[in-house]
């Protein structure tokens, strides 16, 4: 089993429009999405996110949350912790490289995610592009959103019609990443989308 942990943002993109979403076997290398609590907690401190997405708190998407996140071992937190300050801290002493092109460097909930994919260990699935800097930095494998869409199609949890109701739901909404419109009009993402 491969863990695939989505971040705030790939779960607030997907969760409504892919369901049920966490807790799925797919693919060759056995993908299993999941969030943690962690990602939960930094929706319900901002309000921006609760006015925008005031589907989160669905008491199926709660329970389907509940259900299926990561529990983790006093020692796992405890390395997580620990590692999570080493990011942060990176984060921090790099901050001009974190904060170029209008980009907002890691959060502590992002350096957690990270942290949690290093330790444990597990794919971070997120369109930050700070997060996948500082992942390539450490050796954390990342995926874009888009990226985790092919390896869904290709193991057929999606299918092409929702994969492009996706896309809409994003553009309308003004949230599409500019690394997902690069990948729509490139192959095989085009053939997909």
């Amino acid at each position: 089993m491969t863990l695939v942990l989505l971040d705030t943002n790939a779960y607030l993109r997907l969760a409504k429009r892919i369901q049920p979403l966490l807790g799925k076997k797919f693919g060759q290398k056995d993908y299993v999405l999941t969030i943690l609590k962690e990602v939960e907690k930094e929706v319900y401190r901002n309000n921006r996110l609760q006015f925008l997405y005031p589907w989160f708190d669905n008491p199926e998407l709660a329970e389907e949350r509940l259900a299926k996140r990561v529990r983790l071992s006093k020692d796992e937190k405890r390395q997580i912790d620990a590692a999570t300050s080493i990011l942060r801290a990176h984060v921090q002493e790099n901050a001009t490289a974190y904060t170029t092109q209008g980009h907002s460097p890691p959060s502590h909930t992002d350096c957690f995610c990270l942290a949690f994919g290093q330790i444990r260990p597990a794919i971070v699935t997120t369109d930050d592009l700070g997060m996948h800097k500082l992942a390539s930095e450490f050796e954390i494998p990342v995926w874009h959103g888009h990226d985790l869409l092919k390896k869904m199609l290709t193991a057929k949890m999606v299918d092409r019609e929702l994969i492009m109701a996706i896309y809409e739901a994003l553009e309308l909404n003004n949230d599409l990443p500019r690394t997902w419109r690069e990948a729509k009009h490139k192959e095989p993402v085009n053939n997909s989308v």
